[in-house]
């Protein structure tokens, strides 16, 4: 199990990300000239990532099944598991994920995001595109989604972080890939993520070690505040980064001194009827509880996520079918719980949940048919192992993206794909610019939005484009 980060590890890490920033003469960026002024439908934001490369065939947008058997042509597999019926008229979904078949009437289905095109497909590149919209690599860091919306809105409870990434390590391969958009870019720190990585241990990040005083914790924050203002590598960068720097303290003794905030991170509290039902999940399900929990206490943003480790969970280059029914398990159930208990609490409607990955995935084509790349994966001419059986390579041509609530349109289905291969986008094309953007929109951010940095303007998606897919929403 990953060790969870304490006080001391969280403020040092801060400090220490943010002094690094400041002697390397980060950009510094100026106020908005677009600051936003639209109607907003959503309050905060939740993400599930599905890191790794979610087959949507396989999940969220079923084609023709064809059940497993020796000696059977790679060419006929399009999904691995049966349909079952949905709350929506006609729409289907794959076996294993009832539970979120029946809560989908409360969402939209985006039956046709398309991955860009980047070259060799690489997952880090493509998740750093759809976290920051931009295409790698750049000459100015990018913000995190997430930290876009922390700089521009704010938090909602000053006690709590207004960006929080919950499940994902930097321990694995391509973790310096990772690390490059799991931060607020030119922003500055104090709009970066929050990390906790285990759920269950999140209480532990966020209260001073065990037997410390709240006195001695009084003087222990003054007495950090006052080397930060003396130390030399402080004084260098500009007005604003050395205010960050402060602010981001700042920040983190509010939350540790916060009774109610620090609630909301104990897992231990929930009711035990309750907290079994996203524990099935693991980590993952957990996450889900907890952002619930920071939801109701006035989070942000949130990101929670498996984590993406190479060849596991949802990158599933072999054992792709039993490796998929296994991640059903995992979020079934606490997505759908999820979904119904903000309903119930009426938090539903303010919260916009998004459920997404970096790309789908295809038995056959990596790639897209007009922009087909080289092949990752081996895929034997006659499956005789049921290891070969499953979605195993990389596909960008279409993939699935679950929305609810945040303004949503309810029971809605965005989109067409092809019924035989190459399951491609036929209908009303989702990009990732076009998301972001719509996401910014339902927080009421307009897709011109941006800061000047180096004396240009940095939008929140490139040249400012991108517009929002207005029929998304009710």
């Amino acid at each position: 199990m990953t060790k969870q980060p304490n006080r001391r590890d969280f403020l040092s890490t801060a400090s220490a990300a943010t002094l690094g920033a400041l002697a390397a003469g980060c950009p510094t960026p100026s106020a908005s000239a677009a600051a936003p002024k639209l109607n907003a439908t959503a309050d905060a934001v939740i993400v599930l990532w599905m890191a790794g490369g979610m087959a949507s065939t396989d999940t969220f947008d079923p084609k023709r099944y064809t059940p497993y058997e020796k000696g059977l042509d790679p060419k006929r597999v399009l999904s691995t598991f049966p349909a079952i019926d949905t709350a929506i008229d006609g729409l289907k979904f794959t076996k294993g994920l009832e539970h979120i078949a029946k809560v989908i009437d409360r969402g939209t289905l985006i039956k046709t995001y398309r991955a860009a095109d980047l070259g060799h497909i690489l997952h880090s590149r493509h998740q750093y595109h759809w976290h920051t919209a931009y295409e790698p690599p750049l000459t100015v860091a990018a913000p995190h989604i997430g930290a876009w919306i922390a700089r521009t809105l704010g938090p909602l409870n000053p006690d709590i972080p207004a960006f929080i990434d919950v499940g994902q390590t930097f321990d694995s391969g391509e973790k310096e890939s990772l690390k490059a958009f799991h931060t607020a870019g030119f922003l500055g720190s104090e709009y970066g993520p929050f990390f906790l990585v285990e759920p269950d241990q999140a209480i532990n990040a966020v209260r001073p070690p065990k037997g410390m005083t709240d006195k001695r914790f009084a003087n222990r924050y003054a007495a950090y505040k006052k080397l930060l203002e003396g130390n030399p590598i402080a004084q260098h960068g500009s007005e604003y980064q050395r205010e960050s720097l402060v602010k981001s303290v700042d920040n983190a003794h509010r939350l540790l001194s916060s009774k109610k905030a620090r609630q909301a991170f104990d897992l231990s509290l929930e009711p035990k009827q309750s907290y079994d039902k996203y524990k099935v999940g693991g980590r993952f399900g957990l996450g889900c509880l907890l952002a619930r929990r920071l939801t109701e206490v006035g989070a942000r943003f949130i990101e929670v996520t498996h984590g993406y480790y190479p060849f596991k969970y949802w990158d599933t280059h072999d054992n792709g079918h039993t490796r998929m029914r296994d991640l059903k398990k995992m979020i079934d159930q606490p997505i759908a719980q999820l979904v119904l208990d903000l309903e119930a609490r009426k938090l539903l409607d303010r919260t916009l949940i998004v459920v997404a990955s970096e790309f789908s995935r295809d038995m056959m084509m990596e790639g897209k048919p007009e922009k087909k790349v080289q092949d990752q994966v081996k895929v034997p001419p006659v499956i005789n192992d049921l290891k070969f059986y499953g979605m195993h390579r990389h596909f960008t041509g279409a993939g699935s993206v679950l929305m609810f609530g945040g303004g949503i349109k309810q029971g809605n289905v965005h989109g067409e794909t092809a019924d035989e291969r190459p399951c491609t986008t036929v209908k009303d094309p989702v990009t990732t610019e076009q998301l972001h953007a719509t996401i910014y929109r339902a927080l009421g951010i307009p897709h011109t939005h941006h800061y000047q940095v180096e004396k240009r303007p940095f939008y929140v998606t490139p040249d400012g484009t991108a517009k929002p897919i207005m029929e998304l929403f009710g």
